[in-house]
């Protein structure tokens, strides 16, 4: 989907369409919306769109998403594991391994989970899998709303004063995005691997 079509279904359907792209990508298919926050804020200098209305779609979007993925996580997802976790090896053990982990971590886990694709879309559910309480987990999804959403539309809206940036290079951020993160998932790993057998 180009730049033009964006704008153009904003135009038609309002910032309803932004609130839809953040909750669906929380929600649905892990997506590049790093590069559509950036995208947002370019679209802002060049007038296209309002800075205030688009954060607070976008904001509103991302953390309504959590919230209904938590609450799925806490109502369906549990069940859905115990019923069919068997058939792709979560065992029992594995599963309570995982959930302490999770537990202990939890607050990295759904604030900086934001910047990492997949994640970002995991958590939500987990934490509602686990039990996590509800208020602990409104507060840490709504910080890490916006220490995701807030940085990325104003990097995008002041490097798009200070420098003349195609809107529609922008989506390519998206890939550089994920592959930055797989190079960093792994050099992590060959670093365990390697500090493993000194241990």
């Amino acid at each position: 989907m180009n730049v033009e079509t964006i704008v153009q279904y904003i135009e038609i359907y309002g910032y309803l369409v932004i609130f839809l792209f953040l909750f669906f990508g929380i929600v649905g298919i892990p997506a590049p919306e790093e590069s559509l926050l950036f995208l947002i804020g370019v679209l802002c200098v060049h007038h296209r769109l309002s800075l205030g209305l688009a954060m607070g779609s976008s904001l509103l979007g991302a953390f309504v998403g959590m919230l209904t993925a938590y609450v799925c996580g806490r109502y369906a997802g549990a069940p859905f594991i115990k019923k069919y976790g068997k058939y792709v090896g979560i065992t029992n053990e594995r599963w309570e391994k995982v959930s302490s982990k999770y537990t202990v971590n939890v607050r990295k886990s759904i604030v900086f989970g934001f910047y990492l694709p997949g994640i970002r879309q995991i958590s939500p559910y987990f934490a509602g899998i686990t039990n996590i309480p509800f208020r602990r987990f409104f507060l840490f999804s709504l910080l890490g709303t916006l220490l995701w959403i807030i940085p990325f539309i104003m990097a995008g809206y002041f490097l798009g004063k200070i420098f003349h940036i195609n809107p529609d290079y922008v989506p390519y951020l998206g890939i550089i995005f994920l592959i930055l993160f797989f190079l960093y998932v792994i050099i992590k790993y060959i670093k365990r691997k390697i500090t493993e057998p000194t241990k």
